[in-house]
C-alpha cells in the first residue's frame, strides 16, 4: 500500500521541526554576523583606561610625600622646630 501524503501543517510539530531541520542547511565557513569597523571617533572605554594604567614617573609622587609625612620640612603644619 501506498503511503498517503499528510500536509505540512497537519502534521505533528516534531515532524515539522524535522521537515524544516532538513530543508536548512550550513553556513560552512561563512560567518552571517554583519560585523562592521570601530567608529575611531565614539568613546573607547578600553582605550581610554589605559592611559592612567601607571605612574607618569615612577617614584615621583612618594618623593612629594615622604619628606611632609616625615616632618622635615619647614613650614609644615604640625612639624616640629629643627633642634627641638
Amino acid at each position: 500500500m501506498k503511503q498517503q501524503y499528510i500536509p505540512l501543517e497537519k502534521r505533528s510539530k516534531r515532524e515539522q521541526r524535522e521537515h524544516h531541520a532538513a530543508q536548512r542547511g550550513s553556513w560552512g565557513s561563512m560567518n552571517p554576523v554583519t560585523r562592521k569597523p570601530p567608529n575611531p571617533k565614539a568613546y573607547n572605554r578600553k582605550k581610554s583606561g589605559k592611559r592612567y594604567e601607571g605612574e607618569p614617573f615612577p617614584g615621583f609622587f612618594f618623593g612629594l610625600l615622604l619628606p611632609r609625612s616625615l616632618g622635615c620640612c619647614r613650614g609644615v603644619v604640625g612639624a616640629a622646630p629643627p633642634g627641638a
